[in-house]
């Protein structure tokens, strides 16, 4: 038997049902009834909060650090640096130089090479373009020819989205397609590899053979999978010395082939199924956030055939400098013998590596106007957030001020450290920066470049 609070609720429905019967418009009009009936109106919710923007664009009448201004603040710690130091900040905007420390100096830049490859391989490359991996017909009925173009993506994990690459295209589905397409049986794949000329067993000059093992490098060849990676789900780990024929050996595996070899495609070859890789920009990006060597030795080399060089570490060196001279870029003192900084043998001065910031993060004046180049830019690491700069720029640290402020392309080898991206000092205006150390510790010198560019971030520089 219900109780009397549950009669008192049926009551009220009843009435109200009858209320609403007798016409809508007595609720409407009368909000006095429900107080003579006991009831409480709720209260109408509050409206959500107006959100404030977090990111707003920068304003394009913010004052421009002065060079007394910028010398009062990064002089005494250009001077102080251990080892041999250059440095140099332009305004984004103007491409100006503020300040600069020997920046005409050529040191080894480390990683921060791949700035100068991402950047030749955007103005020389299509940006929507991708790297396709194709398989064709082989000098018999029953062999088919796996034709490396470039792509170091091609996965080996059954779903390519867990791939360390975006967009990467599976060695399975290739298989698959294959499989589908081809006239008969199949009962051997030859790799061709012909795309690339295979200098110095596909190790650059300063190369340590070494960094195969420590997962730097893999030799360089136009067909591997996951880089080269012996895990593919491993950032740094261990690499392959044959990328090619491990490649070939996975696809033949995925048809149920054992017999695999190096060779060419026929002329004339029919083909019978491809896979491409992300876009140009996209591996662009992804080489610079992540610092991934053997990617950006494959934009190198596809620089050097787009300019119809020899796709080898020499000719794609050349051919990245000299994309860059053709688009203005003064690329004096700079002598490269590959595209990743790898090696020790490369030398650049910090006004290179300012100047192609500066054309990246310049303002735009026509409908094509730096457009390509944006990449750069979204490819940087953000400090204490992602890419390479993830674990710097700590909380409690003296570089804290730039923590989600500086973007930037880091490098370091032994005795060698740089730091070359944008930054937004306290007034808004958007600077660019290169940091540059040969002969000290990275340990002992990436804090100090760090509190610069954070240094950077907190002042308007105006005065001295």
């Amino acid at each position: 038997m219900p109780g009397r609070g549950a009669r008192r609720i049926v009551v009220v429905l009843v009435v109200l049902a009858v209320a609403g019967g007798a016409g809508g418009a007595v609720a409407l009009a009368g909000p006095g009834l429900v107080e003579r009936w006991g009831l409480v109106a709720p209260a109408p919710a509050p409206l959500p909060p107006v959100p404030a923007p977090a990111l707003r664009p920068l304003p394009p009448d913010a004052p421009i650090p002065t060079p007394e201004g910028l010398a009062a603040v990064l002089d005494e710690p250009a001077v102080d640096m251990p080892g041999k130091f250059a440095g140099v900040v332009l305004d984004a905007a103007t491409g100006r130089e503020l300040w600069g420390h020997t920046p005409e100096r050529p040191l080894v830049p480390a990683s921060t090479a791949k700035l100068i490859t991402a950047a030749a391989a955007l103005l020389a490359l299509n940006p929507t373009d991708r790297l396709i991996t194709r398989v064709v017909t082989g000098p018999d009925p029953s062999t088919v020819v796996l034709v490396g173009g470039g792509d170091p993506t091609l996965t080996a994990l059954p779903d390519p989205e867990d791939s360390l690459y975006p967009g990467a295209p599976s060695v399975q589905q290739l298989a698959d397609a294959v499989r589908e397409k081809a006239p008969g049986p199949i009962r051997k794949v030859l790799v061709d590899t012909s795309r690339y000329t295979d200098d110095d067993g596909g190790l650059a000059p300063g190369w340590d053979r070494a960094d195969i093992a420590g997962g730097f490098i893999t030799p360089i060849e136009p067909v591997m999978l996951d880089g080269g990676r012996i895990d593919p789900e491993l950032q740094d780990g261990p690499r392959v010395s044959d990328p090619a024929l491990t490649a070939a050996r996975a696809f033949a595996d995925a048809l149920g082939v054992d017999d695999v070899e190096k060779g060419t495609a026929p002329p004339g070859a029919t083909s019978i199924a491809a896979v491409g890789s992300a876009p140009i920009s996209e591996l662009a990006e992804h080489a610079l956030r992540t610092s991934d060597n053997v990617l950006a030795e494959v934009l190198a080399r596809e620089v050097a055939i787009a300019r119809e060089a020899e796709p080898s570490f020499a000719g794609a060196a050349e051919s990245v400098l000299a994309t860059l001279r053709q688009a203005g870029i003064d690329t004096t003192g700079a002598e490269l013998v590959d595209g990743s900084g790898l090696s020790t043998r490369n030398r650049v001065p910090p006004r290179l590596l300012g100047e192609v910031l500066a054309a990246a993060a310049a303002p735009a004046k026509g409908p094509l106007d730096a457009q390509f180049l944006r990449p750069v830019l979204s490819g940087l690491p953000v400090a204490g957030g992602v890419g390479t700069l993830d674990d710097r720029y700590a909380l409690d640290g003296e570089a804290a001020a730039g923590r989600g402020v500086v973007r930037a392309k880091t490098g370091s080898l032994s005795g060698v450290s740089s730091l070359a991206g944008v930054v937004t000092d306290s007034d808004g205006r958007l600077l660019v920066f290169a940091l540059m150390s040969n002969g000290a510790s990275p340990a002992v010198v990436r804090p100090l470049h760090d509190a610069m560019a954070a240094d950077l971030s907190r002042c308007g520089c105006r005065s001295a």
